[in-house]
């Protein structure tokens, strides 16, 4: 009998496409279609609908009149009696180099990877998205177009004891469907510390029906509403950001010589400034330079905050405050509740300035620090601020006032975005994209700063932690750019 065992064959799997080639084609024929199973006008009446389906009251409370959360003893953290959902600490934060080396600032603390997830489907030949029509309690009008899913493991493990979160089983059980997206993104490293969510899109063949809250549109549709103020929220752009390279439809491209120079943008085949080994290791650099210390600290005696009856702030009035709302919600899973939120002083301003480099067009991205990061710096845009908290002279932040000054002709798109309502009291963006002229935005930028093509920004929002939540929105608008409300 032989002492050596017999060599098994393994049967040899096919080896698949790295990228589906199919999936492009798909999103681009579903970019094109400006009506879908809803036409716009009937999109309209359902969202209108869907308010006044609902019962939606938000009001300011004193921070005695919270349910359920409390001030700790020894530290002053404002934490859930529960001990999960989130609480809010102090944060001192030490940078070694950059106009501002040192601060203090209250942050959210929420260590759960929340889910937002968008459902895919085929209709008559075109991709469909399912949306779903949300209210969050910071939102100014309330009621705006989420993703399918948008829910922190608290909600949909039930810790609220409230009802199941609708079509999470898409995301999480086994045999959910072909994953177009999925990849781990931050929150706003300026009010969360080490923030982050799961950002999927799922595609499925079966019977899905929808709820009275959700609607399938178009990618053509929803691009259309994304050049309506606060009506696509935070969630659902961050989402349609991670979406693959797709082509722009041919209105976008063609109509002028920026729309060809994002239509080129687009293509896998086109070149860039830099190539994807540079900017890498540019960015690296980046990364690499700062040392950024974030340590929690009480949120009692935070230097330069003070806390009152109804809000914790600075004297100066700057920046933002913590505050607290009771909620009454007819179509939530917990239909009435009271939570702290932060509240800004005032509105943001996020823009890219925009080139066209050799026929294609790339973005000035801004190697950001933002205390709450995992990993130092992200890729932001140009210009990421309130400018009223920059009114001192010298202390204007690159590009600020070449953004604010900029003519119309040169605006290429421009919107206000409400950030996430589910944390954020009322925060809006200004959300912009400039045409620069060489003499504003030169090829060599100053420190920190680097011209980045749209189809490389595409490429990066396929890694974590790589591209800030507001460079992303405004990824989804640059992807967005051809269609209008009336298209």
């Amino acid at each position: 009998m032989s002492t050596h065992l017999a060599e098994r064959t393994e049967p040899q799997p096919a080896v698949r496409p790295r990228e589906p080639v199919s999936v492009a084609g798909r999103l681009a024929r579903s970019a094109a279609a400006g009506r879908g199973r809803l036409s716009t006008e009937e999109f309209h009446r359902w969202f209108a609908a869907r308010g006044a389906a609902g019962r939606f009251h938000v009001e300011r409370i004193p921070f005695a009149a919270l349910r359920g959360w409390s001030f700790a003893p020894g530290t002053g953290n404002l934490v859930h009696a529960s001990g999960r959902f989130f609480s809010v600490e102090g944060l001192h934060v030490t940078v070694d180099d950059g106009p501002h080396r040192e601060w203090y600032q209250p942050i959210i603390k929420q260590p759960e990877v929340g889910i937002l997830g968008i459902l895919a489907k085929e209709f008559d030949g075109v991709l469909h998205f399912l949306m779903q029509a949300k209210m969050e309690p910071g939102n100014r009008n309330v009621l705006q177009l989420s993703p399918t899913v948008q829910a922190t493991r608290s909600n949909y493990t039930k810790v609220h004891r409230g009802t199941d979160v609708k079509y999470i089983q898409y995301f999480t059980g086994p045999g959910r469907g072909r994953v177009l997206a999925d990849v781990l993104q931050s929150e706003h490293g300026s009010w969360f510390l080490h923030k982050s969510n799961r950002n999927m899109i799922v595609e499925v063949d079966g019977e899905v029906p929808a709820d009275d809250d959700f609607c399938w549109l178009t990618l053509g549709q929803i691009s259309a509403l994304l050049h309506r103020d606060n009506l696509v929220n935070m969630d659902s752009r961050t989402v349609l950001a991670c979406l693959p390279a797709y082509a722009p439809p041919p209105s976008a491209a063609g109509r002028d010589g920026f729309g060809r120079a994002l239509a080129r943008a687009r293509d896998p085949e086109a070149g860039a400034l830099h190539s994807d080994v540079d900017l890498l290791s540019w960015f690296t650099a980046e990364r690499s330079r700062y040392d950024v210390r974030a340590e929690r600290v009480p949120l009692d005696g935070l230097p330069g905050w003070t806390r009152r009856a109804d809000r914790i702030g600075t004297a100066d009035g700057r920046w933002f405050d913590v505050v607290a709302v009771g909620v009454q919600a007819g179509n939530r899973e917990v239909t009435g509740w009271t939570q702290p939120l932060i509240e800004p002083r005032s509105r943001g301003v996020a823009a890219f300035l925009a080139r066209t480099i050799g026929g294609v067009l790339h973005v000035l991205a801004h190697a950001k620090v933002e205390g709450g990061f995992l990993d130092t710096v992200e890729l932001a845009p140009t210009v990421q601020c309130s400018p009223e908290n920059f009114a001192r002279p010298g202390a204007r932040p690159p590009f600020l006032d070449l953004v604010l000054s900029a003519a119309p002709d040169r605006i290429r798109y421009d919107r206000v975005h409400s950030e996430e309502g589910g944390r954020f009291l009322h925060a809006e963006n200004r959300y912009l994209v400039i045409e620069a002229s060489p003499d504003e935005a030169p090829l060599e930028p100053p420190a920190g700063y680097q011209w980045v093509s749209v189809g490389q920004l595409t490429a990066l929002v396929k890694h974590g932690h790589y591209v800030n939540v507001q460079a992303r929105t405004l990824l989804a608008c640059l992807n967005a750019m051809g269609h209008h409300p009336h298209d």
